[in-house]
């Protein structure tokens, strides 16, 4: 019985970026939604608006459970699947745990506040891995495209 767990191969970091792209505009339709609709329903009931440590943690909570809940059910947020792109545990290949999840949204903030310090640490990384992923035990795969179609990454 043969018990080696297939290999994927890693997703390019132009493929990755360009998915960072991607997110970040479908990002905007989310926070419309869940924090700018909420926000201004708040503030013309109360005829105040939150302060701004408010809304940053507002903001942190809709990205996180956005991206938690996306993670932990297929590994994927809309633009990873568009890009064909899905976030699996580093070392077993499987959906990263619910703590790797959180362990990467965490680490993510810093690696893009910080003049993109997770993004360069990619570009010296030696699989290329951003920060977040490399300290989370996470890895981002490029999954097969279908029959007949070109692998550009």
């Amino acid at each position: 019985m043969n018990t080696t767990r297939p290999t994927a191969e890693l997703a390019g970091l132009r493929r990755r970026m360009a998915c960072m792209l991607y997110e970040s505009l479908l990002l905007v339709g989310v926070l419309a939604f869940a924090f700018l609709v909420p926000q201004l329903i708040y503030a013309i009931a109360s005829k105040h608006v939150l302060p701004g440590w408010a809304s940053w943690l507002h903001v942190t909570a809709v990205l996180g459970i956005y991206f938690y809940v996306l993670w932990r059910r297929n590994g994927q947020t809309l633009a990873m699947q568009t890009w064909r792109l899905q976030l699996v545990d580093a070392n077993s290949g499987m959906p990263p745990s619910a703590a790797q999840c959180i362990i990467r949204y965490l680490l993510a903030w810093p690696s893009v506040l910080f003049a993109g310090a997770g993004l360069v640490w990619a570009l010296v990384d030696r699989d290329r891995q951003f920060m977040h992923d490399r300290f989370a035990g996470t890895c981002i795969v490029l999954l097969p495209g279908r029959p007949g179609e070109q692998n550009q990454s």
